[in-house]
């Protein structure tokens, strides 16, 4: 008689944990840091679309590393939460306390009852009024919370960048100072830079970063991004007045339609290129061509005609 398979719950629970480090580890890692003005969210990220950072509620903004299916669906459930709650009672009972509580129960719960944990590693911010209120949350993968006083680092290389971080940061930087150590901090371990001993990239680009801010100055949603050419003068990666001069000439920009215009047609007042030659939409008596009169052209033209047969 074949014995059942038997596996002690600390067993379980370690199998697990080493399960989701592994996916996590795999993960490039994500800064959050406090700054003058807010808290600033840095992620090497060269994704346009899947983004790791996002926002959560009026002055929330939610970070996270790991398995983006897993971390999408629990940001959007903790927007949903928020919304649900600030239409309930009131906006200001929606708190960053409130939010990582939610994701440390629904974490706590499919790690201990499923079989496969989430393999992610959360970040909750909130912004105060002042820079001593601010408040940063991190979760890991098993429901724990803890409340970090300064920054937050995520992914893989976590230790490496925390220990560059608690050299170089210090509370009350500015936007520029606090995006410069966080992204050295990432550079350091990030494998992009890996060959910067062989001519390679020394620092990470705008082009591989995700910028986002929760900025204590603004109204009511304290949520932006800094993406283009803002991300790129905070970094100093803007070509120099030479490069520029020497670059190629963009290509013609599509036209666009304007409002009350048929799709396709672009803006009314400019030239009509159509088949390559300009043409400025009037008839050979300098009157404007009407659409019945294109079409009734292209009827002499050629084309269907009633009974079906081709012209």
């Amino acid at each position: 008689m074949t014995m059942p398979y038997y596996a002690s719950a600390e067993q379980v629970m370690r199998d697990r944990s080493e399960y989701a480090r592994k996916g996590i580890s795999r993960g490039r890692s994500v800064a959050v840091v406090t700054y003058a003005d807010g808290v600033l969210f840095i992620a090497e990220n060269p994704s346009s679309t899947l983004h790791k950072v996002g926002e959560i509620y009026d002055r929330i903004g939610f970070a996270a590393v790991g398995r983006y299916s897993e971390f999408e669906s629990l940001r959007v459930a903790g927007v949903r939460l928020a919304d649900v709650r600030g239409y309930s009672y009131n906006r200001r009972d929606v708190t960053g306390r409130v939010i990582a509580n939610a994701y440390a129960q629904t974490l706590g719960a499919i790690f201990t009852e499923q079989m496969k944990p989430y393999e992610v590693e959360l970040c909750v911010a909130e912004v105060g009024d002042r820079p001593e209120t601010d408040q940063l949350y991190r979760l890991t993968f098993d429901g724990s919370v803890v409340d970090e006083p300064d920054f937050v680092v995520m992914g893989g290389q976590a230790e490496a960048v925390t220990g560059h971080l608690r050299e170089h940061f210090h509370p009350g930087m500015g936007l520029a100072d606090a995006l410069l150590v966080g992204v050295r901090a990432l550079s350091a371990v990030s494998p992009v830079t890996a060959g910067s001993g062989n001519g390679g990239p020394a620092q990470l680009t705008a082009a591989q970063l995700e910028v986002a801010v929760l900025d204590r100055r603004r109204p009511k949603r304290a949520f932006r991004r800094i993406t283009g050419s803002a991300l790129r003068t905070l970094l100093g990666d803007d070509p120099t007045p030479d490069a520029v001069q020497d670059a190629p000439a963009a290509p013609h920009p599509p036209s666009v339609s304007e409002p009350g215009t048929a799709a396709g047609l672009g803006e009314p007042a400019n030239p009509d290129t159509a088949g390559g030659v300009e043409h400025d939409g009037r008839g050979p008596d300098g009157g404007e061509i009407s659409g019945r009169d294109l079409e009734s052209d292209r009827d002499d033209d050629g084309g269907d005609d009633e009974d079906g047969g081709e012209a």
